[in-house]
């Protein structure tokens, strides 16, 4: 497969699991919370690609330092953050991702920088892939690091206690990594897993959008005796609670104050549980799922 200059290359995925563990074949590394991204590198130019092979390299201009870390064509896969007291904050990161404008664009390069966490590397002037992850470890520890460029720390067998270092300091979560896996560009693979430090909650379910497999569902919950919204999550029909929410009879207006779209709106009396990310600045629930 030609990696260099290719632009549908994407990069491997993670498969999802819900508890850590520990195995000595395994490197555990933190999960940033940023964007994914592939950077294709030399000392003349470089493009960085996100995962759905989007030109992200004119929103980063300040990426362009890592430039001068390279001798050689060469891909490097990781995680671009924004770092609020060296903790990865996506709601400053998406200040950075919605401008258009190239002066705004520049003063945010300054004045909000972002920082590339690389933990993979593809190529270097020859495809890599087909090394072991801890090969390619080693090629990458050669690559010096600059303030836009920091290499993943990793360590071996002890991911439980990574786990609850990244839960005690509100991060994302961890990723588990087989030693030996190669690298499956435009995949999923699992030998590598992502473990999530989910926050839980109860909401109410003030109404939804039938597809058809699928249900979206409204989510609210109570603020000084008002229901405010708070986001929505994707259900199978399969679940119970489907059947729940369409033995409760439509009403008319949306429950929420300031809100209103097609939806097949229903009284506010069914509570779920539901797990998510983080708030974000507006209080909305990032990445719900109910469980």
């Amino acid at each position: 497969m030609k990696l260099w200059n290719n632009p549908n290359l994407t990069p491997m995925l993670l498969e999802e699991t819900n508890l850590p563990f520990n195995n000595k074949n395994y490197i555990y590394e933190i999960k940033y919370d940023g964007i994914r991204a592939l950077i294709f590198v030399n000392n003349k130019k470089i493009h960085i690609q996100s995962r759905n092979a989007q030109n992200l390299t004119h929103l980063f201009p300040e990426l362009q330092e890592i430039k001068s870390l390279v001798k050689n064509n060469t891909i490097f896969d990781g995680e671009i953050v924004s770092l609020n007291n060296g903790i990865p904050s996506f709601s400053k990161l998406k200040e950075r991702i919605s401008l258009k404008n190239k002066t705004k664009i520049k003063n945010q390069s300054i004045n909000n920088p972002v920082t590339f966490i690389c933990f993979d590397i593809l190529y270097n002037n020859k495809n890599l892939i087909a090394l072991p992850l801890i090969e390619r470890k080693k090629i990458l520890n050669q690559f010096k690091e600059n303030d836009y460029f920091i290499k993943a720390k990793y360590i071996n067998e002890h991911g439980i206690e990574l786990y609850n270092l990244a839960k005690k300091k509100n991060l994302e979560g961890i990723v588990a990594k087989e030693k030996t896996s190669l690298y499956f560009p435009n995949k999923r693979n699992n030998t590598w897993l992502k473990i999530k430090n989910y926050k839980t909650g109860s909401f109410i379910i003030a109404g939804f959008i039938e597809k058809e497999n699928n249900v979206i569902i409204l989510l609210g919950e109570y603020n000084k005796n008002k229901l405010t919204y708070v986001g929505k999550a994707l259900i199978s029909k399969k679940k119970d609670i489907y059947n729940k929410i369409k033995k409760l009879k439509p009403i008319k207006t949306s429950p929420f104050i300031n809100y209103n779209e097609p939806i097949t709106y229903i009284s506010p009396k069914l509570k779920c549980k539901v797990k998510y990310i983080e708030r974000t600045k507006n209080n909305l629930l990032r990445n719900p799922i109910i469980n």
